[in-house]
């Protein structure tokens, strides 16, 4: 078809609901005018809404729903848009991410969702669908795009990743023991690879901590530095130097501060024997 508009899924929640109504209206050979007419809503609304021009409301999924036959799964997905699961902001950075040259993590309280492991990452994920924060159906899209982000590090070349966690990373038991147990076997695995560097700031190290908030820093491959920062609400990235560097030179501070390596990995082992 001329002019046909190429969908990107993963750009937004809004696209991939685009992407969504668009391959069952292709698979019932209908044309987006077809469609208008059977849903009472113009072409050009149709048009809009695939495309992630125009979020779709309640109204327009349930009735979407109904006449493609497809029970509830247009408006659940909607609800998800409505209060997603995933910051604003975050898909981008995602997509800097795959890209990568140099990826740099600091963080508090859990381990980076790049080092988790799956079942680590999935008691995380249901912590937060028994609080009323996300929904079940949410939580498995958080695991299936962390799944996706992680096999992203194992293209050729590999990214350098370099992983500095506040103690509290390691010391706070998420899952139980065993899970704790082959986090920490990942992590120690994780400092083994070739292209990665894994460091632990210890409490000890007081005001001497660079960051009091997680911090990402990731390099592209023309050299530039993109920083991802996040509310409670959203996540921002920041392409200008001159905020970025600042934050660059601090994150090389609190890797001089914190442990080296085969202090942290020994560090891990010896909190690994302590869990039963």
């Amino acid at each position: 078809m001329l002019n046909r508009k190429e969908l990107d899924p993963d750009r937004s929640p809004q696209a991939r609901f685009g992407e969504r109504l668009r391959t069952l209206r292709d698979e019932r050979g209908w044309t987006q005018d077809e469609l208008a007419e059977r849903m009472g809503f113009s072409a050009t609304h149709i048009s809009a809404v695939e495309t992630g021009r125009r979020p779709p409301t309640s109204r327009f999924a349930a009735r979407a729903d109904k006449v493609l036959g497809t029970g509830d799964r247009l408006e659940r997905q909607g609800q998800a848009m409505r209060h997603p699961s995933i910051l604003e902001g975050f898909p981008e950075y995602v997509a800097l991410e795959a890209h990568a040259s140099e990826i740099r993590l600091f963080e508090l309280g859990i381990i980076p969702g790049l080092l988790q492991t799956m079942e680590y990452a999935s008691a995380v994920a249901t912590g937060a669908v028994r609080r009323g924060a996300i929904t079940e159906q949410q939580a498995e899209e958080r695991l299936a795009l962390l799944a996706k982000r992680q096999a992203s590090l194992e293209r050729s070349p590999a990214p350098l990743v370099f992983a500095v966690l506040d103690e509290s990373c390691v010391r706070r038991p998420v899952g139980g023991a065993s899970v704790m147990t082959a986090q920490l076997d990942r992590l120690t695995e994780f400092a083994e690879l070739p292209s990665t560097v894994l460091q632990v700031a210890p409490f000890d190290l007081g005001e001497r901590r660079a960051f009091d908030l997680p911090v990402t820093l990731v390099t592209l491959a023309n050299r530039s530095h993109v920083l991802y920062a996040e509310s409670s609400q959203q996540g921002r990235l920041e392409r200008d130097i001159r905020f970025v560097q600042p934050l660059l030179t601090a994150y090389h501070q609190l890797q001089a501060e914190a442990q080296s390596q085969a202090a942290s990995v020994a560090f891990i082992k010896q909190l690994r024997k302590g869990t039963p």
